[in-house]
């Protein structure tokens, strides 16, 4: 991570990584983030794929860059992820709404990053595909247990629904993710090394307020 900070502004730099089942839209889930983009017929990642994005906690004057690890699902590809999530600020736990087995594996991603990732690193277990409600396997009583279990051993995971598809709810996830992380203890800890440093270049960035609109021709919900 890194961090720069100006007389009125701050900006910090994160790794990301995000985790789950083949199919359950994580690379979706990127795309509509990055690009504001939905594409029903996106392959299956192959390895890991790489993007960043900007947002802007307007409260404390931060900009906060996300650098975006897309990690395949495949379970030939398992054995690579903990080079994705070695060292990561952050984790996106990505299930199904309808495909209860990809919920249980979104709970196993996340008892593998309790045991191997960073301390303190900021995990949220993310319920993709919200637009097919009516499909739905696994009910918001069943996750809402899952947490409080979680809360009672002193992880506190960020949970959250999306729809990659139309764009519902996936800026909330990256906003809950950004204020989450330690981005004030950062940011002085970078200061000291270097001496108060000061630089603002920055490009880019999403507007947490802009209309959410769905793409035209689309149908289904993709991996």
């Amino acid at each position: 991570m890194s961090t720069q900070s100006g007389s009125n502004e701050r900006f910090a730099q994160f790794k990301l990584v995000l985790l789950g089942e083949s199919a359950v839209g994580k690379s979706s889930i990127v795309h509509r983030f990055v690009k504001n983009t939905f594409d029903d017929l996106r392959e299956s990642t192959i390895g890991a794929a790489f993007l960043t994005q900007q947002i802007t906690i307007p409260e404390t004057q931060t900009t906060i860059k996300f650098e975006i690890w897309d990690t395949a699902g495949q379970e030939r590809y398992k054995s690579l992820a903990p080079m994705y999530y070695r060292n990561a600020n952050a984790a996106l736990c990505v299930f199904d709404i309808t495909n209860k087995s990809s919920f249980a594996k979104a709970q196993d991603w996340i008892k593998e990053l309790k045991k191997q990732a960073p301390e303190g690193i900021v995990i949220a277990i993310v319920g993709n595909k919200s637009d097919l409600n009516d499909e739905r396997e696994v009910e918001q009583e069943e996750i809402e247990n899952y947490i409080q279990e979680q809360k009672s051993e002193g992880y506190d995971i960020i949970n959250a629904e999306c729809s990659a598809k139309t764009g519902d709810g996936v800026l909330t996830i990256f906003d809950k993710i950004g204020r989450a992380l330690p981005v004030d203890e950062v940011i002085e800890s970078n200061k000291s090394r270097q001496g108060g440093g000061i630089s603002n270049r920055r490009t880019g960035g999403v507007d947490l307020s802009r209309p959410r609109r769905q793409q035209a021709g689309q149908t289904n919900s993709c991996c």
